[in-house]
């Protein structure tokens, strides 16, 4: 196995390599931004033994006629198709002349380009379908990127040399996914490009959990955020987000317990009764920042990382992981997806954090600039009262006290509606604090479980979570 500090990190060496590895052979199919890709591999020379075919179908009724028509081109279902037709191919013309030798591949990309007026989104669709050996089961490799630099020639060569390290990694780091996709930006930098999504599957990637690889993108800093699914499938932003509506919870849901879901399913009731529209227009986020997961730690501990996103999971909800620890910067993420109406759900005590002038001293316009960045078009806060359990007093919006420097700003963000009372909670609920659920987890205390729903008590057990030692709550019962 090649060490990290002395694996190759040059761009033409990684062709040159590819074309000299004699199991190579296979197809690039490059939509949108000229044939970026497969130029190194023909510039480096040796590329008679690595490509069987380069094609680049850009008249869209030429794209449908060989991959089938589709809604959106820029897309990862045109991706997909592109991978998919290619690499049949390659085993209908090619597995019996030479299959016995041969580990075919096929590198697809789908590419919206700065176009010359400068306005439209430029993003892309990158993936690679392999084999790892000749006549085996294939493995496949999606990413989505974002190309940030200003100019269309500059966009291009950023996608070139993502995409030559792209097939690399398939090809000599398919046992190491993490240096893969550490490697994913070798020769560029997260000014130039940026990879809001990737997922490995497959026969090679079998073993591969796709949250861990999501959080890998946002802890090296490939991607300010990212999400999955219910059931691990790993999301793309846009396509998620697109004309939807968002409501957003953060916490540490270490466990989830009943007071995190009424406070989401009670937001979601006011969010629908202040805008009406059809539910299905509204994405709910649990979100998970960095910060919440590293705690004291220099690095996420990813058995705990886990722990939260099977629990999340047990209950249905979709997750986003984040590096964005203030709350205007998750804003402008979500602003950058939707134009539609979001909001954040919060329990009063997260509220202080938001009005926290010290957090905010790292701004010139301070915890002022961060409001006004934070509650800009119309986004809302949704405030869960916190229960006081010495004297049984709740904090709300009507009471909240956020000293005499703030007052004024916070009477007039309530006053206009950008930051609104939940009344609609369930009040048994309110003493509920995950804190004290984990610690009863911990000493094998079974009270613990009056305080989750059962999906979440079940994956607790069943997967050991948090700490849980069955013999010691069966002992404590």
């Amino acid at each position: 196995m090649q060490a990290l500090n002395t694996r190759i990190r040059d761009t033409q060496e990684k062709a040159l390599r590819i074309n000299l590895d004699p199991r190579r052979y296979g197809t690039f199919a490059e939509i949108g931004a000229g044939q970026e890709v497969v130029r190194w591999f023909f510039r480096v020379g040796g590329a008679a033994g690595t490509i069987a075919k380069s094609v680049s179908a850009y008249d869209m009724t030429v794209s449908d006629a060989i991959y089938g028509r589709a809604p959106r081109y820029v897309s990862r279902g045109r991706l997909e198709a592109m991978l998919d037709h290619e690499q049949r191919l390659n085993l209908e013309r090619l597995q019996e002349s030479r299959g016995g030798g041969t580990a075919f591949f096929v590198f697809a990309d789908t590419v919206a380009a700065r176009n010359y007026r400068g306005n439209n989104e430029c993003h892309g669709w990158m993936g690679v379908k392999f084999q790892s050996h000749p006549r085996d089961q294939e493995s496949q490799i999606l990413i989505h990127v974002r190309m940030l630099d200003r100019e269309n020639a500059r966009q291009q060569e950023a996608l070139g040399i993502v995409g030559v390290n792209l097939l690399y990694g398939a090809f000599f780091h398919f046992h190491e996914p993490e240096i893969l996709v550490e490697s994913l930006l070798d020769q560029l930098s997260t000014l130039r490009i940026e990879i809001d999504m990737i997922e490995f599957s497959g026969i090679e990637f079998r073993h591969v959990d796709n949250r861990l690889m999501s959080m890998k993108l946002v802890e090296l800093g490939l991607s300010g955020a990212a999400i999955f699914g219910p059931d691990g499938a790993v999301l793309q932003p846009s396509e998620l987000l697109h004309n939807k509506r968002v409501l957003l919870a953060r916490g540490s849901f270490r466990p989830v317990c009943y007071v995190h879901l009424d406070m989401l399913s009670s937001a979601r009731a006011r969010f629908l009764e202040d805008l009406p529209a059809d539910e299905t227009d509204t994405v709910e986020l649990a979100e998970l920042t960095l910060r919440n997961l590293r705690g004291d730690r220099t690095e996420v501990d990813r058995a705990d990382f886990l722990a939260r996103a099977d629990m999340l999971a047990a209950v249905g909800k979709t997750v986003l992981i984040s590096d964005y620890f203030e709350f205007y910067r998750v804003a402008a993420y979500l602003r950058q997806h939707t134009v539609e109406r979001c909001a954040m759900v919060m329990g009063a005590g997260t509220l202080r954090e938001v009005f926290d002038e010290n957090a905010h001293a790292h701004l010139d316009g301070g915890v002022l600039e961060s409001l006004g960045r934070l509650l800009s078009r119309e986004l809302v806060l949704y405030v869960y009262p916190l229960l006081d359990p010495k004297t049984g007093a709740t904090t709300r919006v009507d009471n909240f006290d956020v000293g005499e420097r703030l007052s004024g700003i916070y009477q007039s963000l309530a006053a206009r509606g950008s930051i609104r009372q939940l009344d609609n909670y369930t009040r048994e609920y309110l003493p509920i604090f995950s804190q004290h659920a984990l610690e009863k987890i911990r000493r094998g205390d079974p009270s613990w479980e009056a305080m989750v729903p059962n999906a979440v008590a079940a994956a607790i057990r069943e997967r050991r979570l948090l700490g849980y030692r069955p013999e010691e709550g069966r002992s404590a019962a």
